[in-house]
């Protein structure tokens, strides 16, 4: 195991908040999912900034309908770019509103429509379930954008974690299935390989925000017997996918320090041989989504800025 030094604002919570560092089991997902954070509409409409809505919208295949949540920002007129948001948590946790105020400033501030998918989870709902219902909250937000006075040309993904690994994932799938256009993938600490094959995936063993230990059980709620197999498809992992032409450009950033690291950038040298621009951000000492760990360390303020600043200069 190589040791990675962790930046001292980190090390310092993990000191004093040692419950960071926790494992998720077949066993205690009930209760972590009890115990995650989320948010509410009302909590959303006492916002001035922005409104806010739900919509049911058909599945694209014959699984149930999903569950947008929708923010428009006030204050800004004409149609407004989109930013389809995908949450994370490991593929096992988390709704609609996980997160959301991290990508919330982005309509306020930015005059962006962020529109939030709600998937199915696993283990009870496995790949294709997840990756399924956020192309299918795609399709719909890009068919039906002037519903809520969007811009169906303009249309990002954003995606953290497990999201992140979704938002490459239907950014594939949108490009082989010549589906909605989208012109910007927002990777954030993504979720990419299931495969173990990098020091990162195997040094970080019972220690971080996310360790070896949750992503083995992550993949494995996924994929099932399939993981690391040979028949997995890049649309659940999108490091697996051989093609990467034709995308659109990406920003990725993760942390030196979590099993997430080497994957993503393996993803973003490929991409960027692929001839697609890529923005790509290593933070030192960086654990799996440090930000919303210590969000006004310094680290974490770099983190913040550049994400804002490369969605200023793509909205523009």
């Amino acid at each position: 195991m190589t040791r990675v030094e962790l930046d001292p604002a980190i090390t310092k919570a993990f000191r004093e908040h040692p419950e960071l560092t926790f494992e998720i089991t077949a066993e205690n997902l009930p209760v972590i999912r009890t115990m995650a954070p989320s948010g509410s509409l009302d909590d959303l409409v006492a916002d001035s900034r922005f409104t806010a809505q739900e919509r049911v919208v058909p599945s694209t295949t014959d699984a149930p309908d999903v569950t947008l949540l929708i923010l428009s920002p006030t204050g800004f007129t004409g149609p407004r770019p989109v930013i389809y948001y995908i949450h994370g948590g490991g593929m096992v946790l988390g709704d609609r509103y996980t997160g959301i105020e991290l990508v919330a400033p982005f309509a306020a501030n930015h005059g962006a429509i962020i529109v939030s998918v709600e998937y199915r989870l696993s283990p009870e709902h496995p790949h294709p379930a997840p990756i399924d219902d956020c192309y299918a909250g795609l399709v719909w937000t890009a068919e039906h954008a002037d519903e809520f006075h969007a811009d169906p040309h303009q249309i990002s993904v954003l995606g953290i974690s497990a999201g992140g690994g979704l938002a490459a994932g239907i950014t594939l799938m949108a490009r082989d299935r010549s589906g909605p256009a989208i012109t910007h993938q927002i990777l954030w600490s993504p979720m990419l390989d299931d495969r173990e094959l990098t020091p990162s995936s195997v040094d970080f063993t019972g220690e971080g925000s996310w360790h070896r230990e949750n992503n083995r059980f992550a993949w494995a709620a996924l994929l099932g017997d399939a993981v690391r197999s040979d028949t997995v498809s890049p649309y659940a992992a999108p490091a697996r996918a051989v093609d990467l032409s034709g995308l659109p450009p990406a920003f990725i950033d993760v942390g030196n320090a979590e099993p997430f690291r080497d994957p993503a950038i393996d993803y973003a040298a490929r991409l960027s041989q692929a001839g697609i621009q890529v923005e790509f951000h290593m933070w030192p000492g960086g654990v799996h989504t440090f930000e919303l760990m210590v969000p006004d360390a310094p680290i974490s303020v770099g983190n913040r800025h550049a994400r804002h600043a490369y969605v200023e200069r793509m909205l523009a």
